[in-house]
C-alpha cells in the first residue's frame, strides 16, 4: 500500500472547488493523502494535477511553477467585485462597443513580462491571511502588485458582450486580474464569465479524464508517468 498512487489529470467541473476533487478522490481510492497543483476557482473548470499517496505529494511542486494555458470568455460592459460571474455585477454604459481591432491592440499591451495586483476575493495571502477572509470580514487590504509574464494572448471569439480568449502565461497569474485591466483599458469594463485551463506546463486538458468517470476499480488506470 506505501507505494499505491501517482499522478493523475483530472478535468474538474464547474461548480465544484478544487478540494471538492480532492475528497472525491479520497473516497475513490481510499488514499488519504492526496493533494492538487494549481487551485482553479469553484466557477472554473478545466485541467487539474492531483498526487495520490505520500511519495507523489511530496512531488507536486514540479507542477506549480508550470505556465499555464487558459481559454477565458470575458463580459464587457460590465464590472464585478470578484473580478468574476460570481460577484456583485454592476453594468456600465457602453458609448461605444469596442471594435475587434482597438481590442486586438489592447491584447497586444499584456504580452510579456506585466505588474498585476490580486484579486481582493482570492486565497493569496497577507499576514497569514487569505484575501478573501479579509474581504468576507469587510477589512479593506490593498495586495501588493506581482510581476507575471503573458507570453500569449489572442481573440478566439468576440460578439460583444463576450470576448473568448486564449492566454498562455507563467505560474501565478490572476486571469481574473487580467480580465479586469483589459475591461479597464477598453474603458467599459470586463470580467471573467467562464474560465478552462487547457493546460499547465506540458500537461493537456485532452489528457484529462472527468471525475465522474473514475470508480474505485478503474482510477490507477489512469494515473500518468511522470520524470521526477
Amino acid at each position: 500500500m506505501k507505494n499505491e498512487g501517482g499522478f493523475i489529470l483530472i478535468n474538474k467541473p464547474s461548480g465544484i472547488t478544487s478540494h471538492d476533487v480532492v475528497d472525491k478522490l479520497r473516497e475513490i481510492t481510499k488514499i488519504k493523502k492526496i493533494g492538487h497543483a494549481g487551485t482553479l476557482d469553484p466557477f472554473a473548470q478545466g485541467l487539474l494535477i492531483l498526487a495520490i499517496g505520500r511519495k507523489f505529494t511530496k512531488k507536486l511542486s514540479i507542477f506549480q511553477k508550470k505556465d499555464k494555458e487558459y481559454v477565458v470568455t470575458l463580459r464587457l460592459g460590465a464590472e464585478s467585485d470578484t473580478f468574476d460571474r460570481e460577484g456583485k455585477i454592476v453594468e456600465r454604459k457602453v458609448e461605444k462597443v469596442p471594435e475587434r481591432k482597438e481590442i486586438e491592440e489592447v491584447l497586444k499591451s499584456f504580452l510579456g513580462e506585466i505588474e498585476q495586483i490580486p484579486p481582493i476575493f482570492s486565497a493569496k495571502k497577507v499576514k497569514g491571511k487569505k484575501l478573501y477572509e479579509l474581504a468576507r470580514k469587510g477589512i479593506k487590504v490593498e495586495p501588493k502588485p506581482q510581476r507575471v509574464k503573458i507570453y500569449e494572448i489572442s481573440i478566439l471569439e468576440y460578439r460583444f458582450p463576450y470576448l473568448k480568449i486564449k492566454v498562455k502565461c507563467s505560474s501565478g497569474t490572476y486571469i481574473r486580474s487580467l480580465a479586469n485591466d483589459i475591461g479597464k483599458k477598453l474603458g467599459c469594463g470586463a470580467f471573467v464569465e467562464d474560465l478552462i485551463r487547457t493546460k499547465i506546463g506540458e500537461f493537456s486538458i485532452e489528457k484529462a479524464i472527468e471525475l465522474s468517470k473514475l470508480n474505485s476499480q478503474n482510477w490507477k488506470n489512469f494515473l500518468i508517468k511522470v520524470k521526477v
